[in-house]
């Protein structure tokens, strides 16, 4: 059966059935593009040159079954400013380039026949917007930058007072339930993989469903309830989780627990990036192949490194079982000597009350985007921990922005600075250890070997660039990798788990262009650790943990 690709509802945690993909082909500066791929990339098709200035263009009709009053635009992403226009109307602007936007569009639609599409995009990869690892002048640990439109495209209809978002909070045997929009009161109804198991009607926009012989979502067991919502003439489905994340002192060592118990975060850095697609894979399909990938060598968790991705990503690891530590988009200036050489070298402190790199209108577009991504993500029970700031980029102000993030989010844990330059405020000591191996030694919070490792391996006609590679430490085969892994765990993290250390991420999943450090090619075609070994360690890890 062949694969859709990119044809499926974007939004799994609010999903109408009143919809139309707009994904395919579009002009792109008068030639043709692919939708949802960046002009950069090789699925795009797109065979012009990209500059700062780019105008996007489509038609569409209405189908006949929208017949609700309201008609509403939705983008995945776009980078990094665009402007909308449906028949020549303005209907709308966005700037940033990692979150979804939407626009009502119901007045500027005509009902019958083409209605024109236009988005007007400019991206200068200003740093004053978050940025992540693109860079102009790509190589080493910067990659291709893309722009434009890389998220799905796609209309919905809906009556004129519409459910606009829902907000779930689960606890180990029930769920509460926020409804926003322009509706009063709303019904409930939970179903399992048996039926249903509780409804309820509620007279004003909050409320909370208990759950007859609950089933808690774990790695081993990623029970998912199904959720439906009915206000008014709208009605949207959804799911949840009845999972919980904390801190909690269990025989006189604090540590991380899901749903009570303690878990080891055991991870892989996952930067999201792909050869054909770059910032896209081919399809969504391509997502659970990673999780899956990742799971069966031993992994549990993945961090989700500077990027945002669409909203399938997130499902699938909330349906596999993946736990999933989900990293702000840095924005500002970097210095690699300053925020990397050094540090890795032992300078590790730093006062960021005024920030180095920040001036005040970036400060405000990285807090706004932060709360942004807190509110977007909220519902996705694997997202059980953020990082805020990322060895020092664009660092500003730690401790209140954790203060901030708690206080959208209570629910998670966070890693205020990961790697150095840590302030006050933080769940986690959050470490990076590349080049060696050493004694780690614990304090009152869980330790986190936020990243570590980096080995790298070539492999014969599956490297981006060949002539040019970089990782931390070059190993000739499967073998010496795969050993070299085992050998850093062994020293390093097995001994130090039964002392408060909470989770260690590998640097990482896949190759990225010049990086060959990953535990796949770029490509995902070898995989370059043996499995058998890589399961047997995760065994070992887990075991330490009890």
């Amino acid at each position: 059966m062949k694969e859709k690709k990119w044809q499926s509802y974007p939004r799994p945690q609010l999903r109408r059935s009143r919809y139309v993909i707009l994904n395919g082909t579009w002009q792109l500066d008068g030639q043709e593009i692919v939708i949802p791929f960046a002009p950069q990339s090789r699925l795009s098709g797109f065979d012009g040159s990209v500059g700062e200035q780019m105008v996007y263009s489509t038609a569409f009709t209405i189908p006949t079954e929208f017949n609700q009053e309201k008609i509403l635009l939705h983008f995945g992403a776009a980078d990094e400013v665009a402007e909308v226009y449906v028949n020549d109307i303005f209907v709308g602007k966005h700037e940033g380039g990692y979150l979804h936007f939407s626009f009502d569009i119901t007045d500027a639609v005509k009902r019958d026949g083409n209605n024109s599409l236009r988005v007007n995009v400019a991206d200068k990869l200003d740093r004053k917007y978050p940025y992540g690892k693109q860079r102009k002048k790509r190589g080493g640990m910067w990659y291709t930058p893309i722009c434009g439109i890389w998220q799905t495209v796609w209309l919905e209809n809906v009556p004129s007072s519409y459910i606009e978002e829902i907000k779930l909070t689960p606890s180990l045997s029930d769920v509460e339930i926020t409804v926003a929009g322009a509706v009063k009161g709303f019904q409930a109804i939970v179903s399992d993989r048996n039926g249903i198991v509780a409804e309820h009607s509620f007279e004003k926009n909050t409320g909370r469903i208990a759950i007859a012989h609950p089933v808690n979502w774990t790695v081993e067991n990623p029970y998912l309830y199904d959720i439906r919502i009915i206000a008014g003439d709208d009605e949207v489905s959804s799911y949840f989780a009845l999972r919980t994340i904390e801190i909690k002192k269990q025989n006189g060592i604090n540590r991380v627990c899901l749903n009570g118990t303690p878990i080891f975060m055991h991870a892989v850095l996952d930067q999201g990036y792909f050869e054909d697609g770059i910032y896209l894979p081919e399809s969504e399909a391509e997502y659970e192949r990673d999780i899956l990938r990742m799971k069966e060598l031993g992994f549990n968790m993945l961090r989700k490194h500077i990027k945002i991705e669409p909203e399938q990503f997130y499902y699938d690891c909330d349906r596999l079982g993946m736990l999933v530590f989900q990293d702000m988009v840095n924005n500002g200036g970097y210095s690699y000597l300053l925020d990397t050489v050094l540090p890795t070298v032992g300078f590790k402190k730093r006062n960021d009350c005024k920030g180095r790199y920040q001036d005040a209108e970036s400060k405000q577009i990285f807090e706004q985007h932060m709360k942004d991504t807190l509110h977007d993500l909220y519902n996705h029970p694997c997202i059980i921990g953020y990082t805020i700031f990322n060895e020092g980029w664009g660092q500003f102000e730690s401790d209140r922005m954790y203060d901030i993030a708690k206080g959208i989010d209570a629910t998670r844990i966070y890693d205020t600075t990961s790697g150095w330059f840590a302030q006050k405020k933080s769940d986690l000591d959050s470490e990076h250890i590349y080049f060696r191996v050493e004694k780690l030694r614990t304090k009152e919070r869980p330790m986190f070997i936020s990243e570590c490792g980096g080995y790298s391996y070539l492999v014969p006609g599956h490297a981006f660039n060949a002539d040019k590679t970089y990782g931390y430490g070059a190993c000739k085969d499967m073998e010496e990798l795969t050993e070299r892994i085992v050998a850093m765990y062994e020293k390093m993290i097995l001994p130090a788990i039964k002392e408060g250390v909470c989770g260690c991420v590998y640097t990482q999943l896949s190759d990225v262009e010049d990086e060959i450090n990953g535990m796949y090619t770029y490509d995902r075609k070898v995989c370059k650790v043996n499995k058998q070994t890589m399961k047997k360690l995760a065994d070992r890890i887990y075991s330490e943990i009890g």
